[in-house]
């Protein structure tokens, strides 16, 4: 089974020769290895077999399931075999794989690893040079407790009212401190002192991940007293004619042109107009009578960071 559906370049060779086996389903490992391959690693994904009454050769990942396309496009270049890990020839077929394998990445809870004897400690002692990114929920004994992207970004603050979060911001995040661990590790791997040519073995927590990109609402500058989270009239979003524009004029120089643009003043030298409720509702104003070509033309004609959109 493979899934590429088309010819697949690596974008760069920057990890040519480092072979990478995963048995991490979903969304973060499957990512983290789409990103991996895109810079050159051979990469071989172990799916589960499909569960029963599925045609022979179907995904067994979730995402393969309720989001084919998706699927397609996070294996593209990436060599997928399947295999029951609870058996005696599963098993065998892993240790296959590991024997010409650089990296493992997973996504199992240590538990369920365990089980499959596929932990740090089992695999280091078969595979003493094998590197392994173990992609884990959360930190310590909530590893074994369920969660998803939603709940590792309610946990920090990241979720407003019964909204769902634009993208899956956790699973994205961790699946690029995936990426890191691998090349850290290699580099780890590589190093002329105790560890070389050693295994290495790092955890990525995905509410890690999500607390790194809480960050800058934990340093408060997007709540709403924030500069980018709405109190500044230069960065924000307006309704124009037939659409909206993405207004990030926020530094001094960008402000003062925009509000040039928009023919706002002053009444005393070096007032902070962008901090004015009046200003947000001249510029409210001032786009709504614009069209999204109009605005095209004012980004291009006085170099400002708008963007408009549908």
């Amino acid at each position: 089974m493979s899934g590429n559906t088309t010819r697949f370049i690596p974008s760069d060779q920057s990890l040519r020769g480092v072979r990478v086996l995963s048995v991490a389903l979903n969304l973060p490992g499957p990512a983290a290895v789409m990103r991996l391959a895109d810079m050159g690693a051979s990469c071989t994904k172990l799916e589960p077999l499909p569960p029963k009454g599925f045609p022979k050769g179907s995904s067994s990942d979730p995402m393969g399931l309720y989001a084919p396309h998706a699927y397609a496009q996070l294996h593209e270049g990436v060599k997928v075999v399947q295999a029951d890990l609870k058996s005696d020839k599963g098993q065998a077929k892993l240790h296959g794989l590991l024997a010409k394998s650089d990296v493992l990445i997973t996504s199992f809870r240590p538990s369920a690893l365990k089980k499959l004897s596929i932990d740090w400690t089992s695999l280091h002692a078969k595979f003493p040079s094998l590197i392994m990114v173990s992609i884990v929920g959360a930190k310590g004994a909530a590893a074994e407790i369920p969660g998803h992207d939603l709940t590792y970004l309610a946990a920090n603050g990241l979720v407003n009212g019964l909204n769902l979060p634009s993208t899956l911001f956790a699973d994205m995040a961790g699946s690029s401190l995936a990426v890191e661990a691998v090349l850290k590790a290699l580099w780890q791997r590589a190093r002329p002192v105790r560890t070389h040519g050693k295994g290495v073995f790092h955890e990525v927590v995905l509410e890690d991940a999500a607390a790194y990109l809480a960050l800058p609402r934990h340093w408060g500058l997007t709540l709403p007293k924030g500069s980018v989270g709405g109190a500044h009239a230069g960065y924000a979003v307006y309704a124009c004619i037939k659409g909206r524009v993405a207004v990030a004029a926020l530094e001094p120089h960008f402000a003062a042109r925009l509000a040039e643009v928009a023919g706002i003043k002053a009444a005393k030298p070096g007032q902070d107009l962008m901090v004015l409720p009046s200003t947000r509702l001249k510029l409210t104003e001032f786009f709504a009578g614009l069209t999204r070509k109009q605005i095209d033309a004012l980004a291009s004609g006085h170099d400002l960071p708008l963007l408009t959109m549908t």
